[in-house]
């Protein structure tokens, strides 16, 4: 596997694995799948120097992805970013996002990032886990902010110094 910046070619299969997502209610507040054409100026935000967006690559095919992105607008929180990470669900348990992960706090440093936050429902277990297991603590909890299928749900402040 080789993670590498994500380039123009690739928003198509991160937007497959990011509707895929979309779909379970488990890892986004996003509850309409997006298009490619919706996500060209969001793939256009993303600087390699400063909020990367990475994927995992296999036999030329994207199977996973990550991104860094500004936490709030506000300059006091320059330093701190938000994580977002998603594996196609054909390749998941196979230690992708870990990978990302892992490779996210090794280059967050030279990236003037000094902490780092996910943003992960509280049901979404596995993802809580595989952070906590790579030295996120649990920071903070959003009780019943999102509304999925007419359910409310948690929202877990998972975060980590650099």
């Amino acid at each position: 596997m080789k993670i590498r910046d994500a380039v123009e070619a690739d928003l198509p299969a991160i937007i497959d694995i990011y509707n895929a997502a979309v779909a379970t209610r488990i890892s986004t507040a996003q509850l309409e799948p997006v298009t490619v054409e919706s996500r060209r100026d969001w793939l256009g935000e993303h600087s390699p120097d400063r909020h990367p967006l990475w994927v995992a690559e296999t036999a030329g095919r994207v199977i996973g992805w990550l991104s860094f992105k500004s936490f709030l607008p506000r300059c006091a929180y320059r330093g701190t970013i938000e994580l977002s990470v998603y594996v196609d669900e054909k390749f998941r348990r196979r230690g992708i996002a870990r990978k990302l992960l892992e490779e996210a706090i090794a280059h967050a440093s030279s990236l003037g990032v000094n902490a780092m936050v996910g943003l992960i429902f509280a049901h979404n277990e596995p993802s809580l886990r595989l952070f906590e297991r790579l030295g996120f603590e649990r920071w903070g909890l959003l009780p019943r902010v999102a509304q999925l299928e007419g359910v409310e749900r948690d929202l877990t402040i998972m975060g980590r110094h650099v």
